[in-house]
């Protein structure tokens, strides 16, 4: 996505209150890792401008960089909506994939029909380490589907997660990102230029920056 989308969307997360910026006062993630952001795009939801305006950029990322999708996928849950939403935009069938099968039934961990081949593009509302979305795409492959990429609405741009992605062979694309965030929070005045330096270097070394 290009920059000025990218600062766009980045604009619309902090002004619903999707991401919060506490350099001082990082928060803890279940991973065990300290983050001076915390990042919960499910709030999208309740805010219809927002949402169709992602879903309208999911489109233009997916016919620009996948052309050849023929379903797209929603992760559970958080990717779910916003998969349904591209796929109605795009006329396209939609699944989704389960984070790990059911304990009952079918057992299934896709729901909805694929096709052995279909070209797939997953859904995902945010990209820290990258395991989940690549959990995901594999659980698609594993039913046949040949995956496309993952797009996402947003990517911390951790470096080991783009490491993982360029291993498995799986494109990604992302309607923002945390440079673009941090260029547009300093710009708003949400934070300082000296935050924004700090902000920028946990990036690089998100496990050890605050031990």
């Amino acid at each position: 996505m290009n920059t000025t989308t990218a600062k766009e969307i980045a604009g619309h997360l902090l002004e619903i209150g999707a991401v919060h910026l506490r350099p001082d006062q990082p928060y803890t993630w279940t991973s065990g890792i300290k983050s001076p952001i915390y990042c919960d795009n499910r709030l999208t939801m309740s805010h219809p401008p927002v949402r169709r305006r992602i879903a309208q950029a999911f489109a233009e990322v997916i016919r620009e960089h996948f052309p050849q999708v023929e379903v797209i996928a929603g992760t559970a849950t958080a990717g779910i909506p916003h998969a349904a939403w591209v796929a109605e935009l795009l006329d396209l069938p939609m699944i989704y994939v389960r984070d790990k099968a059911k304990g009952h039934g079918r057992q299934n961990q896709l729901e909805g029909a694929l096709a052995a081949g279909q070209k797939v593009v997953v859904i995902e509302d945010l990209i820290s380490t990258g395991g989940s979305s690549l959990k995901a795409a594999k659980a698609v492959q594993a039913e046949g589907g040949d995956v496309l990429g993952v797009a996402a609405i947003f990517s911390y741009q951790f470096p080991e997660a783009e490491a993982l992605f360029r291993e498995e062979g799986v494109p990604v694309a992302t309607l923002s990102h945390y440079t673009a965030l941090l260029e547009t929070a300093r710009e708003r005045g949400v934070i300082t230029a000296e935050q924004e330096s700090l902000l920028a270097d946990w990036r690089k070394a998100p496990r050890s920056f605050y031990a």
